[in-house]
């Protein structure tokens, strides 16, 4: 890790995992002018490492180090399962720190347990943070000050978009809905795609047509100050073809199916905080 020391006015900001969600945030950081030495890194497979110091000029260590100890803000970009391991690794050199969580499930009390700090924040983003499009939401336990609230903002707005819950429990649900969400939108990108192959359309067309159907929707529903089942409406003429669409996937109960996937994602979001929080 760089020992460059560092500047008065640019936090030092530590990553433990340099996965893709790491990757989306430094690079978020980076396009925004916070210099790559003003970051540290710990990730121990070889091909992240590769891809940090290819992208970024990082050079991401393998194991936590004294060198986190410059850090003010420390990112934990873990799996579930290897996060109270990592904590153990990096307890040590992280008890100044304000701690920015992105594991999905791992709730607060069991970082605040494993690191020996109450200033936690959670965090669920998504994938399109890799192109500064993401959604996440945030929740702060009660020893984060107003001041390093900002300081999180501030890391998030560099991906995207971003919103506080007051209940920590709500975190599952923010999962399901936006942090597996990207998931849902491709897979439905997925089926466009197939029924417009099947329809006569080559691969190409039809993914151009799905995929760019999907960002004019979404950006016409972000414009709009009507709710999305308004705009469906203004879609739909009774008896025509997107009635006889939408008439065919609630004959096959797709919004009822979808709406209990979800569910199914808020239940695991629940579990793994329950399987790996111990």
């Amino acid at each position: 890790m760089s020992q460059t020391t560092a500047s008065p006015s640019l936090p030092v900001i530590a990553f433990i995992g340099g996965g893709n969600m790491a990757s989306a945030i430094i690079g978020g950081l980076v396009r925004q002018g916070h210099p790559a030495s003003q970051i540290e890194v710990v990730e121990p497979w070889d091909q992240a490492r590769e891809a940090l110091r290819t992208n970024y000029g990082i050079a991401a260590q393998t194991e936590a180090s004294p060198a986190l100890q410059r850090a003010r803000i420390v990112v934990w970009a873990v799996k579930p399962q290897t996060f109270k391991h990592a904590a153990a690794q990096a307890r040590a050199h992280t008890q100044g720190a304000l701690h920015l969580s992105v594991a999905a499930g791992i709730r607060s009390d069991s970082i605040a347990q494993w690191l020996a700090s109450e200033r936690i924040v959670r965090t669920m983003p998504n994938t399109p943070a890799l192109v500064g499009k993401g959604m996440s939401a945030l929740y702060a336990r009660p020893g984060v000050s107003d001041a390093e609230r900002q300081s999180v903002e501030a890391i998030m707005a560099t991906t995207g978009e971003y919103l506080w819950v007051d209940s920590e429990k709500q975190l599952d649900a923010v999962t399901a809905l936006s942090g597996s969400g990207p998931a849902y939108a491709f897979y439905f990108m997925e089926a466009m795609t197939r029924a417009g192959v099947a329809m006569g359309l080559s691969a190409e067309q039809a993914h151009r047509l799905a995929v760019g159907t999907f960002v004019g929707a979404s950006e016409l529903a972000r414009r709009s100050d009507e709710p999305p089942a308004t705009l469906r409406e203004r879609v739909t003429s009774k008896g025509g073809t997107t009635y006889a669409a939408l008439q065919s996937m609630e004959k096959d109960g797709v919004g009822a199916a979808f709406e209990r996937a979800m569910r199914a994602a808020e239940q695991r979001a629940h579990e793994l905080g329950d399987e790996f929080g111990k």
